[in-house]
């Protein structure tokens, strides 16, 4: 049994906007974004593109959600179609941000994604009223002032508040789930994969060990979930009980910290040398990343999805190395390695990289067998400050000005889509 009267008992909301993109873009062309018939897809030009949102009636009466593709879109005259506008979905997710200043200081205020933030309002509670009163002006303001819908879940911590707005909240608008309510609420929980945290693979892995509710991973030996997991076992158990230590700008989940990028293509790639452009332009990407923060990192896993046209598959390997790198052609290095080993020549449509396992990139070890591995690291931060100042498109590599590559494409989007 979990003692609750030594776990944080704040007043934590989590502030979810209802199909974000989907329901600005409706507002947009001056439509409701609850009766709308609505679809934000990537590029209307190719029928495989990829759709980025749907109004809540489109995803109720056509199962149209994230993640399909344009040519599963019914042909019927009411959907409406329309591609991204994400300069302003950003603005507009700075603006609502800027309701939560009213009621509590910034320092309160976690941004989770563009469209997701858990506010902590213990100390505005005397000024405004209870938690579900300012949870109630919020939601009143985004719609009166953005005429867009959102849902608020409230819990005392930022994991409950996450699964209140997850199994509840997004049904009902407001709602608070509490401690004493985890056997009643979260405990029934099933398929696994409904709480927040819990994949289709650690779902299968918990299946095949008789776990099919959140209240029998509550009750399963903690001891063995550690042997199974490691780290990840004692976090699924304790988040079971409803049980989560971290603070308002903290991740809920604390675990290896890493630098990725995964990618579906914009089309199908067949020829090898095609495939290496793109693995090229990504390392650019990943290595770019982990500068940024000042980060480099020894592990480097590589990717593959294949076309559903060849029923799909793919592989995902990871090799750690010696010694810590962020420079682009050591991810490119290791990462041909591993797809020289696993490809199968089938049909790529999907390429994932990320670097982990990172440390403080402050130091440089240097090697008698690259007496230039300084030189490469230093021009790493330079090209990154060229890009900074001129923009993402002003240094190339020249695979990019290939029919293979992609970056050029990309140079000109906002978080991977139109402007």
């Amino acid at each position: 049994m979990v003692d609750y009267s030594q776990m944080p008992d704040n007043k934590i909301l989590c502030v979810d906007m209802k199909s974000f993109y989907a329901s600005c873009s409706a507002v947009m062309h001056g439509l409701d974004p609850l009766e709308c018939y609505l679809v934000v897809v990537g590029d209307k030009e190719r029928q495989g593109s990829i759709v980025l949102a749907a109004s809540p009636k489109v995803k109720k009466e056509f199962g149209i959600k994230t993640g399909s593709r344009m040519f599963e879109i019914p042909n019927d005259p009411r959907i409406k179609v329309v591609e991204p506008n994400m300069a302003t979905y950003l603005r507009i997710s700075t603006e609502i941000t800027k309701v939560f200043h009213r009621y509590v200081p910034k320092e309160a205020i976690h941004t989770y994604s563009v469209d997701e933030s858990f506010i902590k309002v213990d100390g505005a509670i005397n000024l405004w009223g209870d938690a579900h009163t300012i949870a109630r002006k919020i939601k009143d303001d985004i719609e009166r002032e953005f005429q867009l819908p959102c849902a608020i879940g409230i819990g005392p911590n930022m994991l409950m508040a996450k699964l209140c707005l997850d199994l509840h909240a997004k049904k009902k608008g407001i709602d608070e789930w509490t401690y004493e309510e985890i056997p009643e609420k979260l405990w029934p929980v099933s398929p696994l994969r409904e709480m927040w945290g819990i994949g289709r693979r650690v779902e299968k892995t918990l299946n095949s060990m008789g776990i099919f509710t959140v209240g029998q991973l509550a009750r399963y030996d903690l001891k063995k979930l550690e042997k199974k997991f490691g780290v990840m076992g004692n976090q699924l158990y304790y988040h079971a009980w409803g049980i989560d230590l971290s603070e308002i700008g903290a991740p809920i989940m604390e675990g290896q910290i890493s630098f990725g990028k995964s990618q579906v293509l914009l089309r199908d790639y067949k020829e090898e040398e095609e495939i290496k452009h793109v693995i090229l332009e990504m390392c650019e990407e990943v290595a770019r990343r982990a500068r940024t923060h000042f980060k480099a990192g020894r592990t480097i896993s590589f990717g593959v999805g294949y076309s559903q046209d060849e029923f799909g598959g793919g592989f995902y390997r990871s090799r750690t190395i010696d010694q810590p790198t962020n420079i682009t052609m050591d991810l490119y290095r290791v990462c041909l390695e591993l797809f020289h080993e696993n490809y199968e020549g089938k049909t790529v449509r999907k390429i994932s990289i990320a670097l982990s396992q990172i440390v403080d990139d402050r130091e440089f070890q240097l090697n008698i067998f690259d007496l230039n591995g300084w030189k490469k690291r230093e021009l790493g931060y330079v090209v990154d400050h060229i890009r900074r100042r001129f923009g993402p498109g002003s240094l190339l590599r020249a695979v990019s000005y290939t029919n293979a590559g992609t970056a050029k494409h990309r140079a000109k989007l906002v978080g991977g889509h139109k402007m």
